[in-house]
């Protein structure tokens, strides 16, 4: 699957995935803060690379796809899920890289290059982790 933009989507979302979204988003910004608060900015920091709706973006996918009928529905429905799940390991494997960067540079160097140089590592790893990994399947195929 490539990547896309489809603006479309946005008006076949219900109001009942948006709001699932927004609650389930909520809550792990939620729990973050509150480790945060308890056990300091330092672990509560780990937590910020947890995507806050990828659990109600994993679910929503699953089920939608097992919606479509068929006999593999269910299969179907898991594959989705695991491919949310594998999109948001890769996304966060590029996040620790950017969060990295900051650590490393920031405290010797002007946010206003460092975040931004940051930023182009955090997007180029990913796309280039998201490359690989289409590589790789390709080749078990």
């Amino acid at each position: 699957m490539i990547p896309s933009l489809e603006p479309a989507s946005l008006e076949r979302a219900s109001w009942q995935q948006l709001a699932v979204r927004f609650v389930l988003g909520g809550a792990v910004t939620l729990c973050t803060g509150l480790i945060a608060r308890h056990w300091g900015p330092v672990i509560g920091g780990l937590f910020l690379s947890f995507p806050a709706i990828f659990p109600a973006a994993a679910t929503m996918a699953a089920r939608n796809e097992a919606q479509r009928g068929g006999a593999s529905r269910r299969q179907r429905g898991r594959e989705a899920g695991a491919l949310e799940a594998a999109g948001a390991v890769l996304g966060a494997c590029a996040l620790a890289v950017f969060g990295a960067c900051v650590w490393l540079l920031l405290p010797a160097h002007s946010a206003l290059w460092v975040l931004p140089l940051a930023a182009l590592v955090w997007l180029s790893l990913g796309a280039l982790l998201w490359w690989a990994r289409r590589q790789v399947r390709s080749a078990r195929l």
